[in-house]
């Protein structure tokens, strides 16, 4: 399907329509009709969902969007050489809380987030997976500038994390057990891995507790630019332990952003921090059953 660049803002939108209403086709196609007499085109290689789950649909769509505004609206590159002004987010419910930049006020520059899910408990959360085992509990997105933040919590892969013991665990091992849930497609564990290559992994320690750090690249998207694209996300990550589950920060733009925008998203991922529980805390093995 051929869609021209200037439905960009139009299509990022869409994921935001109710995925039961029964009339999201005919929207689409209206879209499609305004916009024939423009030249300009950009190729993907489909609009359905990669799943039967309306959740996947509508996230696919939401990478599309920030796909398709990241190539039309390129930025300064000098950007990142200020430091930026940042935000404080904090969600009792999970019991964490990371920063976020905001602005950067000698260029005039505001980043235009959008809280598109708010944070609930683990038992309600989207999957990430069809598994349902990786979930995400809260995400923020910029479209205009390409940006994704999202927090995720999943119990580690027996597979890969072979013992409780969590000072024996190495990064690259948490971020291969994460990324091993990370996928919107019916794929086997090691296919999700092979979807992704891992850059660099190190550990820290905050607060006496070990905190794991990864950077990888996802190759295979629900959406493509062109049929053999060499635009990938790129993703910043870190990974803590509590209660039995991995709680993690990703924080990704597009390759072509990534040196304008990479060192703001580092200062999110390193400020992710888990915070002591407060009554407000529902932890993740509690009433599974229960989705409000």
């Amino acid at each position: 399907m051929v869609l021209h660049s200037s439905l960009s803002l139009s299509l990022s939108l869409f994921p935001f329509l109710s995925p039961n209403n029964n009339n999201n086709h005919l929207i689409l196609n209206n879209l499609l009709n305004q916009h024939k007499h423009k030249r300009k085109h950009l190729s993907c290689c489909a609009l359905k969902p990669t799943s039967q789950n309306n959740t996947f649909f509508r996230r696919d769509f939401v990478l599309f969007g920030l796909t398709s505004l990241s190539l039309t609206s390129p930025l300064s590159a000098t950007l990142a050489e200020e430091e930026p002004k940042m935000a404080s987010f904090e969600d009792e419910l999970n019991a964490y809380s990371y920063l976020y930049p905001v602005e950067l006020p000698s260029k005039k520059f505001v980043f235009k987030w959008v809280e598109s899910r708010k944070p609930e408990r683990y038992s309600s959360a989207a999957p990430l997976s069809p598994d349902a085992r990786l979930r995400i509990v809260s995400e923020r997105v910029d479209i205009i500038d390409n940006l994704i933040i999202s927090v995720t919590i999943g119990p580690p892969n027996s597979s890969i994390i072979k013992t409780t013991d969590k000072s024996k665990w190495t990064a690259r091992e948490v971020a291969d057990s994460v990324l091993s849930d990370k996928s919107a497609l019916r794929v086997t564990s090691s296919q999700r891995l092979a979807e992704s290559s891992v850059l660099d992994t190190h550990s820290g320690e905050i607060d006496g507790e070990p905190y794991w750090y990864y950077e990888y690249l996802v190759r295979k998207s629900p959406i493509k630019v062109t049929p053999d694209s060499s635009v990938f996300r790129h993703y910043l990550a870190s990974t803590a332990e509590r209660d039995g589950y991995f709680y993690s920060i990703s924080a990704s733009t597009l390759s072509p952003q990534w040196e304008k925008m990479g060192p703001f998203l580092e200062k999110s991922v390193s400020s992710f921090r888990l915070l002591k529980p407060t009554e407000n805390y529902v932890p993740p093995y509690k009433d599974p059953w229960r989705f409000w």
